[in-house]
């Protein structure tokens, strides 16, 4: 009977093995005719056959071979790259949800790379790989150790490396902003683009690949062991940690190999091994070459669609066609193969970061707060490319002031009050949605909301540019309610639990990341208005749009401190809150959709601004604790007042050049988050 069974598992693993390496070789060559053929000018399959058996010296043939080859050569290398790095960080962080972009390592590498080429360009012609390399390295560093190391859970893992990523895209867009016309060529490659104008490029990546990717194979057996516990490991003689390590150099060496080439491509190594683990294969020996060759697969095929859809404009970047591709696999695989995720008890969600609340009293913090928010507007309205002196201020403000002076406030205070308002949006909106996901590092960002309301703001602005002012906060609010619908809906058989919704929020973030990439690459909006106001910016803003955000805060702030009472249970786990008589699912989707509301209205009136929603209720909360009610009072004090100094020093520092103000809050928070993230760590050791 046993022999019986034995024979029926051989003869399955048989059938494993031709259905992914027979069925992916078929598949990958049927792509990589058509990938020759697809372009500009279409080459008929049979043309491309013959080009590749018998070249002659004719345009189709050299067409095929100097510019298609190489990128579809490329492609294939990235593919086989991204995916068993994705394969081997999986293992060693016995995490389903690592890769190389998950853990930062490709945001890493793009910036470093970006880095050299402006600042260090002879270090960056001759050592581009060792400059990703170290990138990649130290961004993989942080986001695993920031998430606990071996004892993270995957849905921590996730926003450590989304944390570090967009810590690192910060000072990326910071380059990209002062250095426009250094980095204009960059913006393509930095979505991921597979374009070659020679075999330059393959010739650098494939050695390293090859040579890795065989390395990788070679100590296929010391990476099964990974796979038992630790201790079971070390006593069939493992070096575990010296195992992880090599297993973490060949990923990051991998993944920056491509990213120095090609940029930075997501999902590829969280899609790939995953499809080969679903057949059954574990052994290393089997996984990784079946793993490279399924990521091959998925770019050539990512490529090969953003040729064929291509428009009157141009193409697609591949990275962007790949987060099309790979986030619903995420959702997917958050919905159908996690079921235990955790965070939904107590101690998992709880809402502290580490360090006893300083319980500074309520009343005397308010009053210096709304003291300091309007002397810093003053400040802020006496402040630019003209000084105005404080009493002449003063006088304008009540009407009997310098005519010249009043000209000039018209200007400074609707958009100073605008930025005010802003911030105590984005503030508030980080409270509500913080004691909805009971996670104390999310925001809007984090479930979806600023891309999606980003995305369909640069929509109208890029189809319809004549109806940009009338239309945009329409569009905005439109774009984050419907990311916001998709993720609600998604998660709500699994009760809206916080690390779900936290996860398909980060999934249905890519998806509008990748929609505002292809914006800007089409409508080659690198350095226009547009792109700056994805950045935050509160330029140009008039009373009009200070009345809209206004009444949106007339209405929404006092639903959400007459809610606040309930939103305060929620912190107490879903068991306990249900034993206090709340009906959990209904009072998270309310604090949901206020802050949605609240993060959308904000992102139509001053673009999409990062951090600022994790920044004020944590420090909130340090001061006072958790308390949903003055959570909202303060943290949208601070918010106003973080917003109206970013926009002071954005537009005085290097007057008359303003720098955005979402870049100003992007460049304070990532070094507070990263604290955070610390302190969170500290904490739950």
């Amino acid at each position: 009977m046993n022999g019986n069974n034995s024979k029926e598992s051989s003869s399955g693993l048989t059938w494993q093995l031709i259905g992914i390496f027979g069925g992916g070789i078929a598949a990958l060559f049927v792509l990589f005719v058509l990938s020759l053929g697809f372009g500009e000018a279409k080459i008929p399959a049979g043309t491309v056959l013959n080009g590749l058996l018998h070249r002659q010296d004719v345009m189709e043939h050299n067409l095929l071979w100097d510019i298609r080859m190489p990128r579809t050569v490329i492609g294939i290398l990235a593919g086989a790259a991204l995916a068993a790095a994705g394969a081997l960080l999986q293992t060693i962080t016995k995490n389903p949800l690592a890769s190389s972009d998950t853990l930062g390592i490709n945001a890493g590498a793009y910036f470093t790379v970006v880095l050299g080429l402006v600042f260090f360009p002879a270090l960056q012609q001759q050592f581009p790989f060792l400059l990703a390399v170290a990138g990649g390295l130290l961004a993989a560093l942080a986001a695993y150790l920031l998430s606990g190391g071996k004892s993270a859970t995957p849905v921590r893992l996730a926003l450590s490396g989304m944390i570090v990523s967009l810590v690192l895209g910060a000072f990326t867009s910071a380059i990209h902003i002062f250095k426009q016309t250094e980095t204009q060529n960059l913006f393509l490659w930095g979505a991921g683009s597979l374009i070659q104008l020679d075999w330059d490029g393959v010739r650098y990546a494939w050695p390293y690949v090859l040579v890795l990717l065989g390395a990788a194979m070679f100590a296929g057996r010391q990476f099964d062991a990974l796979e038992l516990d630790e201790s079971t490991a070390r006593s069939l003689g493992q070096r575990v940690g010296l195992t992880r390590a090599l297993g973490l150099a060949i990923s990051v060496l991998m993944a920056a190999v491509v990213v120095s080439v090609v940029g930075p491509i997501g999902f590829v190594g969280l899609v790939a091994p995953h499809l080969v683990r679903l057949s059954g294969i574990r052994k290393h020996s089997l996984l990784l070459p079946a793993s490279a060759l399924w990521g091959a697969l998925l770019i050539t095929a990512a490529d090969t669609l953003a040729r064929v859809v291509r428009s009157s404009v141009g193409e697609m970047p591949v990275g962007a066609v790949m987060a099309l591709i790979g986030a619903p696999w995420l959702i997917w695989l958050v919905l159908t193969k996690m079921k235990n995720i955790s965070g939904s008890s107590p101690g998992q969600s709880s809402m502290s970061v580490g360090g006893a609340a300083l319980r500074m009293r309520f009343v005397p913090t308010v009053i210096l707060m709304t003291v300091l928010l309007l002397a810093i507007i003053l400040v802020s309205l006496s402040l630019g490319g003209t000084r105005i002196p404080l009493d002449e201020l003063l006088g304008s403000l009540v009407g009997k002031g310098e005519g010249s002076y009043s000209v000039l406030l018209n200007l400074r205070l609707p958009r100073t009050l605008v930025a005010a308002c802003g911030g105590i949006a984005l503030a508030v909106s980080g409270v509500l949605i913080q004691s909805a996901v009971r996670n104390p590092l999310a925001d809007a960002s984090i479930i979806g909301v600023t891309s999606g309301a980003g995305f369909a703001a640069m929509l109208v602005m890029v189809a319809w540019p004549a109806m940009t002012i009338a239309m945009l906060p329409f569009a905005a609010i439109a774009g984050g309610a419907v990311a916001a619908a998709v993720v609600f809906s998604l998660a709500w058989h699994r009760s809206l639990n916080p690390s779900v919704l936290i996860l398909l929020g980060i999934a249905v973030s890519a998806v509008g990341s990748a929609g505002i990439q292809i914006m800007i690459v089409k409508a080659s909006l690198y350095g226009a208005s547009s792109y700056i106001w994805l950045t935050g910016s509160t330029y140009g803003r008039s009373w009009d749009q200070f009345y809209s955000l206004f009444i949106f805060l007339l209405i929404l702030l006092p639903l959400a401190y007459y809610l606040g009472r309930k939103f305060d249970l929620l912190g107490f786990g879903d068991d306990s809150s249900v034993g206090f008589g709340l009906p959990v699912r209904g009072t998270r989707l309310y604090a949901m959709i206020l802050g949605v509301l609240l993060a959308a209205g904000a992102v139509a009136s001053v673009g999409t601004i990062g951090f600022l929603g994790l920044m004020a209720p944590h420090a909130v909360r340090m001061m006072i604790g958790h308390h949903t009610r003055r959570s909202i009072i303060l943290s949208g004090l601070f918010g106003g007042l973080l917003l109206v100094i970013a926009d002071t020093i954005g537009r005085t520092v290097m007057a008359p050049v303003e720098i955005p103000s979402g870049l100003i809050i992007m460049l304070i928070g990532a070094p507070y988050f990263l604290f955070l993230m610390y302190r969170s760590l500290i904490r739950k050791g």
